[in-house]
């Protein structure tokens, strides 16, 4: 059960930014709004968490894989052959690095569009929240008539 408070320990960097900056999974935020921009920009938070989760997974096998190698190669085990195999990893790992960078960028500013939309429904909400005690409406006093002599 995906509940606000809790994130499983499997849960990727996009995740538990969302979680440790808005104090909810990004799963849960969707549940929170049922309609309206406040929904939309929910949704955008979770779409933008889970691609960072998912370069992140790729970065994180990429980096393993070319870790893997170079052991292998350390140890005599295998040898490194001169097509560049290490180096086209080197370059998958840059381009997935730069790719998780940019995938942090736009999920901080997702969360910032969240916090600025909820924060305008909030005050809206207050705004707009009718009193416990209606006003009463003021009382017109027609003007006084001044009595004259004749």
């Amino acid at each position: 059960m995906d509940s606000p408070t809790s994130l499983p320990p499997s849960a990727g960097p996009g995740s538990q930014m969302v979680h440790e900056s808005l104090g909810a999974s990004p799963r849960f935020l969707g549940r929170l709004h049922t309609e309206g921009p406040e929904l939309v920009i929910a949704d955008l938070v979770h779409t933008a968490a889970r691609h960072l989760d998912h370069v992140h997974e790729q970065f994180t096998a990429a980096a393993q894989n070319a870790a893997s190698v170079l052991t292998r190669a350390a140890a005599g085990n295998t040898s490194i052959n001169s097509l560049g195999v290490l180096q086209n990893r080197g370059t998958q790992i840059d381009i997935l690095a730069a790719r998780r960078d940019d995938a942090v960028d736009r999920l901080k500013e997702t969360i910032d569009a969240y916090r600025q939309v909820t924060a305008s429904e909030d005050a809206a909400s207050r705004a707009y929240r009718p009193s416990a005690v209606p006003a009463s409406a003021p009382t017109v006093t027609p003007p006084a008539r001044v009595a004259r002599g004749r």
